[in-house]
């Protein structure tokens, strides 16, 4: 096989053409549909960490039938005071449905398919738990991923209101003004306590410990915890754990990597990892959420996510 040939000739899908290709509401299909095909994300592969001189390294490897893709992304702290995005990367695509040989297939920017497949879980999570569809989405955070899920949650479920939650006033209200002018909805800063008046709240920050007091959150309401990567972080609290019917996109992802999870059992607010209940169990219909109770979905982000939108994304830029 000539192998300068074959990738010389590899198809770059660049961050615009992600965008084009697959709207949040298709992303979101997606991932639902490949779940309900029988797709099982207990077996994923593990993400990998290398420590390097200047961050780290992240490698998420999934596969699916004949189709074996991994992403690649680099993650450096200082890389804002140069001028460059902290997280940069890659996501490649080896096979296609239906094809044994595993060549490389195409190219695709890392970090905007990243973004659109993270703020697409949290809906589906969100479209899996709510009693209704949301009016009131109460984001905390101000950084890429609160504008992402702002973006992703009013296209898939037509929102009236934002309420915008950070630390910084300035860049809340900034982050309000924007998804004023271009999603064409209600929002402006707010501080904690909203989210006693919300249907959907989403954490989006790197913080380690509670954000709010869970108790303000509505029986009806679902919150979405994506921001906390690692045992030993968390952005909820044992009080809304206690009281809510908690979903993970794997049980074992979550105890390895979900300290919004890790934590409440260890204070005993929740029994075990068997007290959750998964993505794939709310779509087959062999779960569903608590009557009278709020829910808590808790993400970290698995391989197969991106292998599913990637693929997407793929057959309509190469059929």
């Amino acid at each position: 096989m000539d192998t300068h040939r074959a990738t010389a000739s590899l198809p770059w899908i660049d961050g615009p053409a992600v965008r084009a290709a697959l709207s949040p509401r298709a992303a979101v299909d997606a991932l639902e549909a490949a779940l309900a095909a029988g797709l099982d994300p207990e077996a994923d592969a593990p993400r990998t960490r290398v420590s390097t001189a200047a961050g780290q390294l992240l490698q998420m490897p999934s596969t699916r039938g004949t189709e074996v893709d991994t992403k690649l992304l680099t993650l450096t702290p200082d890389n804002p005071e140069r001028g460059l995005p902290v997280i940069q990367g890659v996501y490649v695509l080896f096979g296609a449905p239906g094809t044994p040989g595993q060549a490389p297939r195409a190219v695709l920017d890392g970090v905007e398919l990243t973004g659109l497949r993270t703020s697409a879980v949290s809906a589906l999570g969100v479209r899996l738990l709510a009693d209704a569809s949301p009016r009131h989405l109460v984001v905390v955070g101000t950084g890429v991923q609160a504008w992402e899920h702002a973006l992703t949650f009013q296209d898939v479920f037509g929102l009236e209101r934002v309420s915008v939650v950070g630390r910084d006033a300035d860049r809340a209200a900034a982050l309000a003004a924007r998804i004023e002018a271009e999603l064409g909805v209600t929002a402006s800063a707010a501080g904690p306590e909203a989210v006693a008046e919300a249907d959907v709240v989403v954490t989006c920050t790197a913080a380690t410990a509670p954000l709010f007091d869970g108790t303000l959150v509505p029986e009806h309401a679902t919150v979405v915890a994506m921001g906390s990567h690692t045992t030993d972080a968390r952005e909820t609290d044992d009080a809304l754990a206690r009281r809510a019917t908690v979903a993970v996109e794997s049980r074992d992802s979550a105890a390895r990597e979900a300290g919004d999870v890790t934590l409440a059992i260890d204070s005993g607010a929740l029994a075990g990892i068997e007290d959750t209940v998964t993505l794939a169990e709310l779509v087959a219909g062999t779960a569903r959420r608590r009557e009278g109770a709020p829910a808590l979905f808790v993400t970290t982000g698995m391989p197969w996510q991106d292998l599913v939108v990637a693929s997407a994304v793929a057959r309509e830029v190469l059929g």
